[in-house]
């Protein structure tokens, strides 16, 4: 039971830092102002779905966490 719980506690805190990596790099990063990011609503309904945002950030982090399985790993 406790390998459970700190594998919910090491999830929660590698959240909680991504989160504020994001908000700190939020003003450096164009990520929501891409050109493939769809905006569009009226008054009362807005819907953002960010598509070229997601790309990246896909691209990115499967770089990101191939090095760190190439460095660390078997």
């Amino acid at each position: 039971m406790t390998t459970i719980a700190r594998l919910l506690i090491g999830s929660g805190v590698v959240l909680i830092l991504m989160g504020v990596l994001v908000w700190a790099l939020g003003s450096f990063l164009p990520l929501g102002k891409l050109p493939g990011d769809l905006r569009f609503g009226n008054d009362h309904v807005r819907v953002f779905i960010p598509i070229a945002s997601c790309l990246i950030l896909s691209v990115a982090l499967t770089v990101i966490l191939n090095l760190i399985i190439r460095l660390f790993g078997r």
